[in-house]
């Protein structure tokens, strides 16, 4: 079964245009506020790169769990791991707004702190930088490996490589649950340095599982709007819902446990970073990330026949695209730029990373076919209905 995509001109023109949006809104940024534009340059690689990581972490499930429902639509999430080299590059260019960013680069900071002094053998540059390598290089290597082998199983068929990638599956799926714990830490958590939760590692995973599970089936939606993946059904639907509602309530449980925690204990250390935001736009944005993420996921996902309605699952996707935003700007702008900004160079950077990893993510789909042909349980995901 041969599926193959190309790129409609249209789309490869909207993408450039979005790319150059960005390009635009970033160089005039750097002149108007920098602090800002860093802020915006690191909220957005990092909302994608943990769209990329999420659908890492989707495949290993599905080899893991030998689910045969998802076999056909495997490339989707395959093709948003081919971001990461780009996120990775990105993430080092970083090096040029630390200072603009965290606080703890700053030398001055750091003589007159002594919790800084105490956390600083391991936020210092030249650390921080060296697990950004490793973390990326991880990363980029186990999701290469993957795809060769994705690939390969299309040319040769048989057995073997199915479970090959369900080996390097398992790896993957301890290697991407530290690493990314301890880069959401290294990345959002650092930007705050008096401040610590036990909970924040677990909670940002989960939000990178759910925005990408749901990035995902949108990918699979338009691409069968366009005339692909003719065997989609209600079923199918069915399925990519309750990996977004699952991951709804894990997020949520993950945000509870930790806003209950700290607000019991009642420790200084660990509630200054709700006291700074416990007024104006961003309580509003507290209160937003909980609906948008957990209450209208788990309200209109739940019935079995809503679940199975794409009029009704596109625009909650487009509401987790939006929440996934809300989240990080609710982590990131009370810790760097202090007030609630929102304006021309927000939406500009937003355009400008959605169309380089629209690009590149339908560049990858254009490698291999849509549909892995030799996949073992391919026939299995063509006839899924329950």
């Amino acid at each position: 079964m041969e599926d193959r995509f190309t790129i409609p001109q249209k789309f490869r023109l909207a993408a450039y245009l979005l790319i150059g949006i960005g390009v635009v809104s970033f160089t005039l940024g750097f002149f108007i506020d920098s602090q800002r534009t860093w802020a915006n340059f690191l909220l957005n690689n990092y909302y994608f790169v943990s769209l990329a990581i999420g659908a890492a972490f989707f495949i290993a499930i599905q080899y893991v769990a030998q689910a045969g429902w998802s076999a056909a639509f495997k490339r989707v999430p395959e093709a948003m791991t081919a971001y990461l080299p780009v996120g990775g590059v990105l993430f080092l260019l970083m090096y040029f707004g630390m200072h603009s960013l965290y606080h703890w680069t700053h030398e001055e900071a750091v003589q007159t702190d002594r919790l800084l002094q105490h956390k600083s053998p391991y936020l210092n540059e030249t650390f921080f930088f060296i697990r950004m390598i490793l973390f990326f290089g991880a990363w980029i290597i186990l999701t290469s490996v993957m795809r060769k082998i994705s690939v390969k199983e299309d040319i040769e068929g048989g057995t073997r490589y199915f479970y090959k990638s369900e080996m390097y599956s398992r790896i993957l799926i301890f290697v991407v649950a530290l690493t990314f714990s301890l880069f959401a830490v290294d990345a959002l958590m650092s930007l705050e340095p008096h401040w610590f939760s036990t909970l924040f590692a677990g909670r940002s995973f989960m939000a990178a599982v759910l925005h990408a599970s749901t990035i995902i089936a949108f990918i699979v939606f338009m691409l069968h709007r366009m005339g692909h993946f003719k065997m989609l059904n209600h079923s199918h639907l069915h399925d990519f819902t309750r990996y977004i509602f699952m991951a709804s309530i894990v997020w949520g449980y993950f945000n509870f446990a930790e806003f209950m925690l700290i607000w019991y204990a009642n420790i200084p250390e660990e509630t200054a970073f709700f006291a700074h935001r416990w007024d104006g736009v961003w309580q509003v944005l507290f209160y937003a990330n909980i609906v948008i993420n957990w209450g209208i996921p788990f309200i209109v996902l739940m019935p079995r026949k809503t679940s199975r309605s794409k009029p009704v699952l596109i625009p909650v996707i487009i509401l987790l695209m939006i929440g996934q935003y809300t989240e990080l700007y609710y982590i990131i702008w009370p810790a760097t730029v202090h007030k609630a900004s929102f304006g021309l160079l927000e939406i500009g950077c937003f355009l400008g990373f959605t169309g380089l990893f629209s690009l590149v993510t339908a560049t990858a789909l254009t490698k291999a076919s849509l549909v892995p042909k030799n996949h073992p349980y391919l026939e299995e995901s063509v006839a899924h209905h329950f």
